[in-house]
């Protein structure tokens, strides 16, 4: 917060897209207006009062008050003052309807509200789960790390959630649209990039708040990627532990299975109709999926009822009319449908990736080291620079030097052709 105050938000981490509809925000207000409620949040938090916000702000030389002090020179200081005050207002108001994350317990204890949140809210259609497994998969980060931000790169992601990193960076960027998300930085040549997972308390929070409010055509008329629903109830530790699986890859059981596994690990015995709601999905892909299942034994059938098998989510399925010959693991499962191996093959690819890109840093490092060592102003050449047949090189990668020739005297000639 101190960095915020004094250098501005330097990495972008604030940086919303402007989601008003019809109103005369622009993107730099909105921007700012993101930053002016964190810092006034943390404020609240260390026990300033609202006098000596709107003075640091408005008075002071910070770039994080740039916004309210260009209001200031328009308009007056009244005007700025204002607008400093409704984000103070708004913040202490957030900051006591929620509870403060100041230990790993009670991070663990917000973690477990979210995740019954997400667990009881509607993913629809392909991209819905597909945002599912994205946060299900930051869920299971964060719960290692012990606080909402986390570390990861796309190619880790896409493993974790079982799809393309084209899948995983659309994801990405619906769930930086819905606020769920926040990227920090973009990371390092060695590292992927910080992410926080955001947990919104309320559907007013702040969150969704503009300096305009949440008026007609405004922030909260949009529509989002996710929609509230009581009837929604899944298992995300189910669907964690096997969504990477080749057998829920894409052209195989694919979200739409997982869902109605996840479904029913959460609640045993649930008709077409429960689990239309239940797994988010609708009737023709529910009685589809069934379908396959039943097949393969993982669900059986009691009358309009269906449940999983004993053994389901280790894979195993159960003997019935339906199944005759039930699989015996999800690698079965996956030559059945024929996606046996895309993990394998996906995890390939992205070690070639890296492979390729540690070799390019490796030679971009050796190239900045040559050109470090060798004297490009030195007017005669040494016997390390030329070849046997009298080329130029660079003596660090022993690569021809283009247009640089050696004179009759011994002197460099640099000749762009």
């Amino acid at each position: 917060m101190y960095k915020l105050l004094v250098n501005g938000d330097q990495d972008s981490a604030y940086s919303p897209n402007n989601r008003q509809r019809g109103g005369k925000n622009t993107a730099s207000s909105d921007h700012a207006w993101a930053i002016t409620r964190a810092l006034a949040a943390d404020a609240v938090r260390v026990g300033w009062d609202r006098a000596s916000f709107v003075q640091v702000l408005v008075d002071g030389p910070y770039k994080a008050g740039h916004h309210a002090r260009t209001i200031q020179h328009r308009r007056g200081y009244d005007r700025a003052a204002e607008w400093v005050r409704r984000a103070w207002d708004g913040a202490r108001e957030y900051v006591r309807s929620t509870d403060r994350v100041c230990s790993r317990q009670s991070f663990h204890a917000a973690l477990a509200v979210f995740r019954g949140r997400v667990e009881r809210t509607t993913w629809r259609g392909v991209a819905g789960k597909n945002d599912l497994r994205n946060i299900i998969a930051r869920m299971e980060i964060c719960t290692r790390s012990g606080g909402w931000d986390h570390t990861v790169s796309e190619r880790e992601l896409a493993e974790r959630m079982g799809c393309s990193r084209t899948t995983a960076r659309n994801s990405n960027q619906r769930l930086l649209d819905a606020r769920l998300l926040r990227q920090l930085d973009k990371g390092s040549p060695t590292e992927g990039a910080r992410w926080m997972l955001i947990s919104p308390v309320h559907s007013s929070s702040h969150l969704w708040t503009t300096p305009q409010g949440p008026k007609a055509g405004g922030v909260m008329s949009g529509s989002t990627v996710i929609h509230d629903s009581s009837e929604a109830d899944i298992s995300s530790l189910a669907a964690a532990r096997l969504m990477h699986l080749d057998a829920f890859a894409h052209y195989a059981l694919g979200g739409s299975g997982l869902a109605v596994i996840a479904a029913l690990a959460e609640r045993e015995g649930q008709t077409v109709q429960e689990l239309q709601s239940t797994a988010s999905i609708s009737r023709p892909t529910a009685y589809r999926q069934l379908r396959r299942l039943l097949t393969m034994g993982l669900v059986l059938r009691d009358g309009e009822v269906y449940l999983l098998s004993p053994r389901a989510v280790e894979g195993v399925g159960g003997h019935s009319a339906l199944s005759p010959v039930p699989v015996g693991s999800w690698e079965e499962v996956a030559a059945r449908l024929g996606t046996c191996g895309t993990a394998d093959r996906r995890r390939q690819c992205h070690e070639a990736q890296r492979l390729r890109w540690a070799h390019y840093q490796q030679r971009q490092k050796e190239r900045r080291r040559a050109s470090r060592c060798v004297d490009v102003h030195s007017p005669e050449a040494q016997a390390e620079h030329l070849r046997a047949d009298g080329v130029a090189i660079n003596p660090m990668t022993d690569e021809i030097v283009d247009g640089l020739y050696v004179a009759s005297d011994g002197r460099w000639i640099l000749h762009h052709g």
